[in-house]
């Protein structure tokens, strides 16, 4: 008897459709899995037969076949377990698939016959519901998260026995929930922040720097000696952000639901994330890739902040990885195959020593040779610098700043008013364009959105031609100046607005004309 059930399996962070096919056929006794298999997928013929076995369904000794479809598509995960074991069963006409038309089955399989969750159960009922699919059967544990995608009904069970209980009723399509309940919905807020700007004692200079790069998304690199609150200042920019829409959080939650990265318990990420990783880590490993293409740290940062700190001590080939997603906010990685695409539009923070000891200029503590700080320094290439919109230098804190109590500090919820009242005034500039922030802004938006009255055209031409600045940079000036005026209400770039702008250019100027000399 031939049978045929819906599955899906996951190609970069989208899902593609399966069908898996079983028959039964008198002949030598054997279970075979065909359809360029991975070994966990191989696998799962020795788990589907014990969980059965295990589940008490006693099987007749005949010949299984199993074929994955489209053949040529290699898969991998352990999804298929679950189609895989309720196509046998109908296969024996143990199990009645015929109301399974449009119905999409994933989940993994223990040996008792338990069903376990999956990655990337976002996608894979998204992918359904785009196919015409209206139901979907998915472990117990992912049901909330399968619940995020309206429009599908979404069962979820714990166990091959439930699911076959489930399936001998009349009724069972009229089970499980349609969509999110509204209760579920509101559940979806996470806990307060753990860290606030209000901490920060001193350091005007990066709060400041820090509301401007989060109200335009524009990229921050801070430099200084250590212990001068650089991480500090990076770890709580997460928290003047701009609140999450409920297509952002779903948006953000499909790349950690593919990484099996999602909170336990939690459906939705339900806040921007803040990924920080070791300058140890290879190019892969932000870019993503392997195999079976996954997302690496430049997509699990998109839509919050990617902190590099030590950002020299990174390997070359990691920080020219930066020149893409700072540029396309995308990653495209190729295979033979084909190719997969992942999102890379994050907010990027980094930061760095003057030099390898972290004390320079101070010579009463810095003892590195001029030959060591420019090899630290030649690390940063001058495109990367450039793709940097800002950059500021951390000042030592002085002891009297350190003893001022932090209620005297301007808190993280203060200064993210600011902010989301400069996002609106983005948001209306933009409307109708795929643009969001100005720091998105390309050549045509930049001569729109950013005209400059004559005064304040000849303030920039004069700092342009003193500076030496590349038209990558003064465009990156232009951007910031514009984020700079709308935090402060104004229609129009005034020069004061440029010269913050212009200010935040500096530190390029600096490291690169250290490195030359």
């Amino acid at each position: 008897m031939f049978t045929r059930i819906n599955s899906s399996g996951i190609q970069g962070i989208g899902a593609y459709p399966v069908s898996v096919e079983a028959d039964v056929a008198n002949g030598l006794p054997g279970f075979s899995i065909s359809g360029q298999l991975s070994t966990e997928v191989r696998e799962a013929q020795e788990r589907v037969r014990t969980a059965l076995k295990n589940s008490g369904f006693q099987l007749p000794a005949k010949k299984i076949t199993v074929n994955l479809s489209p053949a040529g598509v290699k898969k991998g995960g352990t999804a298929f377990d679950l189609p895989i074991a309720v196509a046998v069963l109908g296969a024996f006409g143990v199990l009645d698939t015929g109301g399974l038309g449009e119905c999409l089955v994933i989940g993994e399989l223990g040996l008792d016959g338990s069903v376990k969750p999956v990655p990337g159960v976002l996608v894979h009922t998204e992918a359904a519901r785009a196919g015409g699919l209206r139901q979907c059967i998915l472990p117990g544990e992912n049901e909330r998260e399968g619940r995020l995608i309206k429009g599908i009904q979404i069962i979820g069970i714990r166990s091959l026995k439930e699911l076959v209980q489930t399936l001998a009723r009349p009724d069972w399509k009229s089970t499980g929930q349609k969509e999110e309940t509204e209760e579920e919905e509101n559940d979806r807020s996470c806990e307060g922040d753990s860290v606030d700007f209000k901490e920060i004692n001193g350091q005007g200079v990066l709060r400041r720097a820090a509301e401007v790069a989060a109200a335009g998304m524009h990229g921050l690199l801070m430099c200084g000696s250590a212990g001068t609150g650089k991480s500090m200042v990076a770890s709580r920019i997460p928290t003047i952000l701009p609140g999450l829409t409920r297509e952002e959080d779903i948006e953000i939650s499909r790349v950690y639901s593919v990484c099996g990265k999602l909170p336990p318990g939690r459906p939705l990420l339900s806040k921007r994330p803040f990924r920080s990783p070791h300058h140890t880590i290879s190019p892969q490993g932000l870019t993503g890739g392997g195999r079976f293409p996954v997302p690496g740290e430049f997509s699990l940062a998109s839509g919050g902040v990617l902190f590099l700190d030590e950002l020299p001590h990174f390997s070359r080939g990691a920080i020219e990885a930066l020149r893409q997603p700072m540029e396309e906010r995308k990653i495209v990685i190729s295979r033979v195959w084909g190719s997969c695409e992942f999102p890379a539009d994050f907010l990027i923070v980094g930061a760095m020593n003057p030099c390898p000891c972290g004390f320079f200029p101070d010579r009463n503590r810095c003892s590195c040779t001029e030959a060591q700080i420019q090899g630290y320094l030649r690390r940063l290439s001058r495109p990367i610098l450039e793709r940097f919109d800002m950059g500021v230098e951390a000042a030592p804190v002085s002891f009297r700043e350190l003893e001022e109590t932090p209620a005297e500090n301007e808190s993280s919820k203060e200064i993210r008013t600011r902010v989301e009242r400069a996002v609106k005034i983005q948001k209306k500039r933009f409307e109708g364009t795929k643009i969001r922030f100005n720091s998105r802004m390309g050549p045509a938006e930049i001569r729109r959105f950013c005209p400059l009255g004559e005064r304040e055209r000849e303030f920039a031409e004069k700092v342009y031609e003193i500076r030496g600045l590349s038209a990558r940079s003064y465009h990156k000036v232009l951007k910031t100046a514009r984020t700079i005026a709308d935090l402060a209400g104004e229609k129009n770039i005034r020069r004061e607005h440029l010269a913050e702008a212009f200010g935040y250019r500096t530190l390029e100027g600096r490291l690169w004309g250290r490195e030359k000399d």
